[in-house]
């Protein structure tokens, strides 16, 4: 939660003073800060025993946030958090992984006309037979990409993968409704001074991806208190 003041943006937490006590009498001698518990509910939001557990808490009320049996779980939880938040906040800077273009290496091309080479419409999955191969990523006429790993498709955030939210937001589209054109390619051009952000925002996303289920596959079994 954030607020104006006279010297600037001043941030606030969002654990209240209560919730502090209730984690740190759970376990007597540990010092546990407020922004441990906020990367503890990160981590343990993450978790596939807790979305199974609370499955009907999470989408119908307020998540309920348990506290783990042990205290060496609490830390598990609030680490992996703690790099989790960090990945998801600064997911533009993650290194991009090193997809393998159809065409040949970009950095090697002689591209006279960036906006033109780089821009992006549509998105489309290749195709294997009749299926879909996620595989391979159509991004326009100029490149697709190869051997994008399977697995970074199991990320997924409000029911569908990280990967096919960037495909699906990057694109040339206009609203049904108001008749307003949104162009990725324009905010690529203007904004980020980089015709080819589309596609470079697609390769630290599945770094992110890949290296969020590592993360989640490594977290401990939930075990309660209450």
């Amino acid at each position: 939660m954030f607020s104006l003041a006279s010297t600037g943006t001043i941030s606030r937490d969002g654990i209240t003073n209560e919730s502090l006590a209730h984690f740190q009498t759970a376990w007597p001698g540990e010092k546990i800060e407020k922004d441990d518990i906020f990367y503890y509910t990160y981590g343990l939001l993450h978790s596939p025993d807790y979305r199974t557990r609370y499955a009907e808490s999470v989408y119908k009320n307020l998540p309920r946030i348990p506290r783990v049996k042990t205290a060496a779980d609490f830390w598990a939880f609030s680490r992996a958090g703690r790099t989790l938040g960090d990945l998801h906040v600064n997911y533009e800077t993650v290194e991009r992984y090193p997809v393998t273009i159809k065409q040949g290496d970009l950095r090697l091309a002689d591209i006279k006309n960036p906006e033109a080479f780089y821009r992006v419409t549509k998105w489309a999955f290749g195709k294997n037979g009749k299926e879909k191969d996620k595989t391979s990523v159509i991004y326009n006429g100029n490149i697709t990409m190869q051997d994008i790993p399977l697995e970074a498709y199991d990320y997924v955030v409000n029911g569908k993968p990280a990967l096919e939210w960037v495909m699906e937001r990057q694109v040339v589209k206009v609203d049904k409704a108001s008749g307003i054109e949104n162009d990725a390619n324009r905010y690529a051009n203007e904004t980020m001074n980089n015709p080819a952000y589309p596609l470079e925002l697609f390769q630290p996303v599945i770094t992110v991806s890949l290296r969020t289920m590592e993360i989640v596959r490594d977290l401990p079994k939930l075990e309660v208190m209450e």
